[in-house]
Order: C-alpha cells, then structure tokens, then sequence
C-alpha cells in the first residue's frame, strides 16, 4: 500500500518514467504471449517454439536492465535522514524500490494480456476485434496457468534485480570516504578478451554453413545460433569494458597541460565511469548489432532472396532492446547528475561561472562521442564482414 501510495504522489518525470517501464514490460509480455500462441498453435514444433522463447530472453533483460536504472533514479526511495524515526531505513526503501518496480511491471504484464486477448478476438467492442486471429492461433485456447506464469517472469525478475541492486552496502562513514580518488576499473581487459572472442566465434559460426538455427520471434527463420553466440560475447564484452573506456576518456582529456575546463571534464569522466561506463557500453553492443544486422540484411544474403523480412515481432523485440537501453544510459546520465549536485553547487558558491559548466558538460559528451562512435562502426564492420559471403 505504501509503495501505491508512493507512486501516486511522485514527480510527473519520475511516474513517465515508470510508465515507460510499464510500456516496455508490456512490449515483453505480448512477445511472450506469442511465443505460447505459436507454441499452442504448432505443437509439433516445440523446438522452434523453445528457441522463439529464449530469444524473448533479450528484450526482457533489455527492460530489468531499464527498470533497476529507474528504480536507481527514483528519489522517493533514496535514503535521507530522518527517515529511519519513521520505520523507513534503508531495508524499508529497497523494499519498496523492489514492490515499485514488481507494480510498473505488473501493470504492462496485464496491458499486454489485455492487448493479446483483444486481438486475438477474446474480447470485443474495440477497433481491431481479433485482427491478429491467425497469427495468435485464437483456434486454439490459450492455457491461462502458463500465460500467467510467462507473464510473472518480468515482474519477479525485474523486482528482484531492483532489490539487490538498492540493497544497503556501505555507512555513510564509508560514502564519504570515497570523496578519496578510486582506482580505474578493472573490467577493461576482461571485456576486450570477450570481445575478441566473440568476433572469433562469430567469424568461425559464419564461415561454418547453415547448421543450427535460431529463429527471431517473427518470419525471421535463418540466423545460424553460432553467430548470435558470437554476437552477445561482444555485447558483454563491450559493456564490461564501457567503464574502463570512459575512464581512460577521461584522462585523455586531462593531458597535455589541461586548463580549468579540461581539468574538471575529465575528473567527471573518471569519477563517473563506473556509473554511465557499463550503460555506454551496452548501447555500443546494441548499436553495432544494429548496424551490422542493417548492413547484412539490407543488402540481402547472397541467396537472392530478400533478407530484411524480420516480421512484426522481431521488430517490436529489436525496438524494444534499442529503446530500454538507450533509455536506460539517459537515466544513468540523470542519476550521475543528481549524485554530483552538491559539488555543483559548491563551484557555483566559489563562484565558477555556469557558462564552464555548460562547455566542460558540452567537452565530456563530446569526447565520449568521439571514442564510441567509431568502436560502435569498428566492431559492426568487424561482426558483418564473416557473413557477408
């Protein structure tokens, strides 16, 4: 109840932001109402049914991934002091971060439902009464204890990733000794190890033949699995070395004697790196998957046959992965933002023009563009070039 009543009285920004998780939780649940109407429909095909739901596996960490950023971001559920005289410590604020998060979820799982049966035809007195019969085989009943438990998964996983991510791990004590300068993170070796190896996987799937295919939950049926393994050891390894990339961004603008601008743009980058480092990272893997997939496809398999004809489904699931992360490093970038407030204010006290604020923001984004732009095109060519034969 309390987490209801939370939701009902925060900040219009912060409920469009729930609401987009709820939109996006939604956009999971109808693919997986699909993957079980193609199962029903076709049950001699539960192999191909078993794969169409292990691809919705993409789109639904794609929005955990957004909804632990959001559930992060929400200032309702931040600790503050006093608030532990009232019952609500930190263990009470992951709670209701986690029952935040299972309610915006819960809710698109339900939209979805609603949507599915409608267009399925189950329910009437709307524009488009079962307008999607055949695709959603509405011959067949749908088994309402397994549509159910499909559409839990988003919100117990969703919940459950909010909750640990929220959970208390450091004093205050401890907080504030991180003003203290951190170590660069560790994770840039690591991520460019999986990287090389996904390319390598990639590479050797591609020049392999046909053999074992992985169908996207649409018409889409020729991705051979070896590639798509390939394809997300790279996005791992990009997101594992998105936070070592921008640390080092962030000493390449602190040399060459750096002025007041370059100074404190480059101390920002490294002290955030951690934070917007990984969602970077991400949205590289997702963007170089896109282009790849655009590049291969557009210009056909070599088979003469068209390429590009993903269905309905596969671009609602490649819509989604696009959309949750690139929201997902917009919300990180706010949380940065709102972690640094208080040494904003103090520049602005000592009296440090706001226009330096404005060009060392305007230097970090740049710089940032300058070094991911080119990794996203490099490894896209890089994942094209062994299936383009």
């Amino acid at each position: 109840m309390l987490a209801l009543r939370l939701v009902r009285g925060t900040h219009h920004l912060v409920l469009l932001r729930r609401l987009l998780v709820a939109a996006a939780a939604a956009g999971v649940g109808f693919l997986l109402l699909c993957t079980l109407g193609y199962a029903v429909g076709h049950p001699a095909h539960a192999a191909a049914a078993s794969l169409r739901l292990l691809w919705c596996a993409i789109p639904l960490a794609a929005t955990v991934y957004f909804a632990v950023a959001v559930a992060r971001t929400d200032p309702s559920i931040r600790p503050r002091p006093g608030l532990s005289a009232i019952g609500l410590g930190p263990a009470r604020l992951t709670a209701l971060a986690a029952a935040s998060t299972a309610v915006s979820c819960t809710l698109g799982s339900m939209l979805a439902l609603l949507f599915y049966l409608h267009l399925r035809g189950d329910i009437t007195g709307l524009p488009f009464d079962g307008a999607a019969a055949e695709l959603l085989a509405a011959d067949q009943p749908i088994p309402l204890a397994a549509a159910l438990t499909l559409l839990a998964i988003l919100p117990v996983v969703a919940s459950t990733a909010a909750g640990l991510a929220m959970r208390p791990r450091k004093t205050a004590t401890a907080e504030r000794a991180e003003g203290a300068e951190r170590p660069a993170p560790s994770g840039l070796p690591w991520g460019v190890a999986l990287l090389a190896i996904g390319l390598a996987v990639e590479t050797y799937a591609g020049q392999g033949g046909q053999g074992g295919a992985f169908p996207l939950p649409g018409r889409f049926e020729g991705s051979p699995g070896g590639v798509l393994a390939g394809w997300i050891l790279t996005a791992v390894g990009l997101a594992m070395a998105g936070p070592g990339i921008t640390h080092w961004c962030g000493r390449l603008l602190q040399t060459a004697r750096p002025g007041a601008v370059r100074l404190l743009a480059g101390r920002v980058l490294m002290s955030e790196s951690r934070r917007i480092g990984r969602p970077l990272g991400v949205v590289c893997a997702v963007g170089s998957g896109a282009l790849a997939a655009g590049t291969l496809y557009g210009s056909g398999s070599g088979s003469g046959s068209p390429a590009g004809d993903f269905g309905p489904l596969s671009g609602l699931a490649a819509g989604l992965v696009v959309a949750c992360t690139t929201a997902t490093l917009l919300t990180a970038a706010l949380e940065a933002k709102q972690c640094r407030a208080r040494t904003t204010e103090a520049l602005l006290r000592l009296g440090a023009p706001a226009t330096v604020l404005r060009t060392a923001a305007l230097m970090r984004a740049g710089v940032l563009l300058a070094v991911f732009l080119p990794l996203t095109w490099l490894v896209a060519e890089l994942a094209a070039v062994p299936l383009r034969g």
